[in-house]
């Protein structure tokens, strides 16, 4: 996911999702330094307000969301959700009912992804878009839901983190059961992006995410004849979560079990790109929520914090592998402010000793960010030495020419399902390099 700017698709924004962006509001920015640094494996404790509902979760009501999700089957997800927390006498009743809906949809969204049990409607299965829109229909349900018993911020808070990891599929990436699970089969943990830039164009998907549907749960056999099972996980586009420590949450029980770790992200037309060097350096732009944040990563410990992290990941034998469409780049490129120095420089080759990180090969946004906290977590843990991870920036998901109102056309179905296999196979290739 680089800048968002980097990543505009063709055509324009559908007129009728211009509607309904009254009262759509921006977050008051970050000030540089300030988020606040979790624990690394902490659950987040700020309260929410229990009634209004997000600036992602206003976009709901859309034409375009609301087209989605009935195309998928979709729709009913969220007043399920609704109708079941009605039911939930005691916090404890609300949070089983949170868990079973929440594992669902996840499920649900993989199953779906990878042909299992009917399609729920016409749209293409390989979507990711249904279970990003089910999900902030079910947060919004949640964040609304005012039981008889009294519920506090506190527990309200607790609710949504756990609705959100379970859907995302973040706390079940487990190697000890299913397929795959035996001696001598090699563990993949890769992670994808809900969609993003979604005032711009509310049709957009993100291939990432698509990506994750797709391959978790999957085998994918090496060029040593050795299966490997893939892992997958989907992280959303804000900068609080990020702070709060959610991919810290998420990979840190995982890491020190996988023998290759990739994040994805989208990232520039036509190409993939291995990004070599990740920056501590968030670059303002505004997320899903329009928030910003400007400023070094907030991390656990700042005071061993570097400037930068490098992939493990095998580049030279990815890049030289026939993985598919699209050409893959070894990408070195960053900007930093030189040791001494008191304005930015790009640099090609990558950064310079002592130098501070303003942009990371893939940018200075999340997908920078969570490249940046996965490696940096690899190196705290001590696995540097021995377990290959980074990240991979995918072609933006594009439209066909000239389609500028639907939500899915051909071109766009068979762009998403390239950029998924060519994943695979750079998975397959980081494996045997």
């Amino acid at each position: 996911m680089t800048t968002p700017v980097r990543t505009r698709p063709r055509g324009r924004t559908r007129l009728s999702a211009l509607t309904g962006l009254t009262g759509l509001v921006a977050l008051a920015a970050l000030a540089a330094g300030t988020a606040p640094a979790q624990a690394l494996d902490a659950a987040p404790t700020a309260p929410v307000a229990s009634a209004a509902p997000t600036v992602e979760e206003q976009r709901l009501d859309r034409a375009v969301p609301q087209e989605i999700l009935e195309r998928a089957g979709f729709d009913a997800a969220a007043p399920e959700f609704a109708r079941s927390l009605a039911r939930a006498g005691s916090y404890r009743a609300a949070e089983r009912t949170v868990e079973r809906h929440a594992e669902r949809l996840w499920r649900r969204a993989v199953d779906r992804a990878q042909g299992r049990g009917p399609a729920g409607g016409d749209l293409s299965r390989g979507d990711d878009r249904p279970l990003y829109w089910a999900r902030l229909g079910m947060t919004r349900e949640l964040r609304s839901w005012e039981p008889g018993f009294g519920l506090s911020d506190r527990q309200r808070a607790r609710l949504l983190d756990r609705l959100e990891r379970s859907s995302r599929g973040q706390d079940s990436m487990d190697f000890r059961s299913g397929k795959g699970a035996g001696k001598g089969v090699e563990r993949v943990v890769l992670t994808g992006f809900d969609p993003f830039t979604l005032d711009r164009d509310i049709r957009i998907g993100n291939p990432s995410g698509a990506t994750a549907l797709a391959l978790d749960g999957t085998l994918v056999r090496t060029a040593s004849g050795r299966w490997a099972r893939i892992e997958t996980a989907v992280f959303p586009v804000r900068w609080a979560d990020f702070a709060d420590g959610t991919v810290e949450r998420a990979l840190r029980p995982v890491l020190p079990k996988a023998d290759l770790v990739t994040t994805v992200s989208q990232g520039r037309p036509g190409r993939f790109d291995i990004e070599r060097y990740n920056g501590a350096w968030r670059g303002g732009f505004g997320d899903n929520e329009n928030a910003s944040s400007t400023g070094v990563v907030p991390v656990a410990d700042p005071a061993s914090q570097p400037q930068w992290t490098a992939t493990t990941l095998p580049y030279g034998a990815i890049v030289g592998a026939a993985t598919g469409r699209f050409p893959v780049r070894d990408n070195t490129e960053v900007t930093e402010v030189p040791a001494g120095g008191t304005g930015p420089v790009v640099r090609p080759e990558g950064p310079t000793p002592g130098s501070a990180a303003r942009s990371g090969g893939g940018g200075n946004y999340l997908s920078n960010e969570i490249a940046y906290r996965a490696t940096l977590l690899r190196d705290r843990l001590g696995l540097g030495a021995r377990l290959p991870a980074g990240h991979v920036h995918t072609p933006v998901l594009e439209f066909g020419a000239g389609n500028a109102t639907e939500i899915e056309d051909p071109d766009f179905v068979r762009n998403r399902s390239e950029i998924v296999a060519q994943v695979r196979e750079i998975v397959r290739a980081a494996l045997a390099g």
